[in-house]
């Protein structure tokens, strides 16, 4: 996938455990660490914003664009 998290990263930078930040957020921590490992299609901005928000960080500072990594083509006349 061209789109990479690196919310462990943030993770060990801010000493903040998983548990902790998804107890925080809301979310199970199973649920967190699909989320670490890049195993999900998607995440609402409620979610990313509470994120950043423990972590005191950007969304970039966690998710980053690397082209030439495969990902999903938009057709011309597709829905965004």
């Amino acid at each position: 996938m061209a789109i990479v998290l690196h919310l462990d990263v943030m993770l060990a930078r801010r000493k903040i455990k998983s548990r902790e930040l998804a107890q925080y957020v809301g979310i199970t921590e199973q649920n967190l660490s699909l989320l670490k490992s890049g195993k999900v299609k998607g995440i609402r901005f409620a979610t990313l914003e509470r994120i950043c928000e423990k972590l005191q960080c950007q969304p970039g500072d966690i998710i980053e664009w690397v082209p030439g990594q495969g990902g999903a083509e938009v057709e011309d006349g597709g829905d965004f």
